[in-house]
């Protein structure tokens, strides 16, 4: 569908709100990915490091090297755009173009950190955080809207306020745990995907009671001694996760175009997806002493 069709089919009352969000995720989205592919600026002039913290990768800190850094940084931050846009669409009742704005926002979150190490942001704009950019967009895409999702859409009434909490809560105390993965990848407790837990909530359309139980669920796993999947880092069945992955992208976004009643092969093939990335954590045959975890974001935004 194109974005053309897209505008075409939203209520009246939001396509020029999706007509700008379109223009601005081209231009945000289309040019840090051409800079990408051109090689940074190398100005004579350099920007003055503190002489206790030279560059480790041994590059001059140039004002063109600079900018392209900030530029990075603020490709990270636009993901607060995408999810605001998503909450937009979910209020005016267009479910597929929340999950289409919630599409981009992954996007830049599955790119940005790659940019990041390649021009050593910590190095050349350390005035900002990309951990902290990373954590304030991620709990509004990943957390905030979808709270939004399940109080307006699933759980009516008090039990809805209860639920947004656990998400609100849980996902909040994720994002500040230092122990959040393991050393080899792996997230510890559910890691606080709720985007994906509305995507399957649309798609089976359980009762409030079953949906609220399935939020209580999660929310306790996110303290418990399990494990979940980092798709892209976590070495177990690494070829078979992204097959799976890249299967799953494919037909959840037919699901997403079809406004989330797609076929019944659809739905099967989605929740067996979904099945095998929540039980591939038994696999994990090696456990590692508590207190070696990383940080999720390591310094940058991932």
């Amino acid at each position: 569908m194109s974005a053309v069709g897209l505008v075409n089919r939203a209520p009246d009352g939001t396509r020029s709100w999706i007509i700008v969000g379109v223009r601005v995720s081209i231009v945000a989205n289309a040019i840090p990915i051409a800079m990408m592919a051109l090689p940074c600026p190398v100005p004579n002039a350099t920007l003055p490091l503190p002489e206790s913290e030279p560059s480790p990768s041994g590059q001059p800190v140039t004002p063109g090297r600079h900018a392209f850094a900030v530029a990075v940084h603020l490709f990270t931050a636009s993901g607060v755009i995408w999810g605001f846009l998503a909450l937009l669409s979910i209020a005016a009742g267009d479910v597929r173009a929340m999950f289409l704005w919630l599409a981009v926002a992954l996007f830049v979150d599955g790119i940005d950190g790659t940019i990041a190490r390649r021009i050593d942001i910590l190095n050349a704009a350390p005035r900002w955080s990309g951990a902290a950019l990373d954590l304030v967009v991620d709990y509004i895409t990943y957390v905030l809207v979808p709270a939004y999702v399940v109080w307006s859409t699933f759980v009516p009434g008090a039990f809805g306020i209860a639920a947004a909490i656990i998400i609100l809560m849980t996902g909040a105390m994720y994002f500040a745990d230092n122990e959040m993965k393991t050393e080899d990848a792996w997230f510890k407790g559910f890691p606080a995907v709720w985007n994906l837990v509305i995507f399957y909530l649309f798609l089976l359309e359980p009762s409030p009671a079953v949906s609220f139980a399935i939020v209580l669920i999660l929310g306790l796993l996110t303290f418990a001694p399990i494990v979940f999947v980092h798709p892209f880092r976590v070495k177990t069945l690494r070829p078979l996760t992204l097959t799976l992955l890249a299967v799953w992208s494919i037909v959840g976004f037919y699901a997403v175009m079809s406004r989330m009643a797609p076929e019944p092969w659809a739905v099967w093939t989605l929740c067996a997806i979904g099945l095998y990335f929540l039980v591939l954590g038994y696999f994990r045959t090696k456990p590692l002493p508590r207190g070696t975890a990383q940080r999720r974001h390591d310094g940058t935004a991932h």
